[in-house]
């Protein structure tokens, strides 16, 4: 099986890769350009089965985030060193959305706790499902079948 992670670092890759590539086949996206441009070019080969994302991308280029920063800024008062830590802290979400706009409906595991969240997380599930989520500390047994329970 086949799974696309994406992640401004590569903790996740390698963890997973090191505890479950017995099951499946990582391959990473450093941002959610990266993540669009290979799955549309494995959807000639050798198509994803499903991505592991992470929510907060804290280590890319400004110019990679996706999302619209200035209208973003103009929700924080015209402060574009806030919107961009929030599109920081929430471009998890918004690769999704991307991710979904172009036509991919393969199955996220989000890298990220929403229990303190059950509003948006019922938001998320309800736009862009098939999706669930772990929390950062989750054992590689819970991500193993989270990412086959899908």
């Amino acid at each position: 099986m086949r799974v696309l992670v994406i992640e401004d670092g590569e903790e996740y890759t390698r963890t997973l890769t090191r505890f479950c590539a017995d099951v499946f086949d990582f391959t990473r996206a450093g941002d959610g350009p990266e993540a669009l441009a290979l799955i549309a070019a494995a959807l000639e080969t050798r198509p994803f089965d499903r991505v592991f994302l992470d929510m907060r991308f804290d280590r890319v280029s400004p110019a990679v985030l996706l999302g619209d920063i200035a209208a973003t800024a103009e929700r924080f008062n015209g402060d574009p060193n806030r919107a961009r830590q929030f599109l920081e802290d929430n471009q998890g979400s918004y690769i999704l959305a991307a991710l979904r706009a172009a036509g991919h409906d393969l199955p996220v595991v989000f890298s990220h706790d929403f229990n303190a969240e059950p509003k948006r997380w019922a938001s998320l599930e309800r736009m862009y499902a098939p999706v669930c989520y772990l929390p950062d500390n989750a054992s590689a047994d819970t991500i193993r079948a989270a990412l086959l329970g899908l």
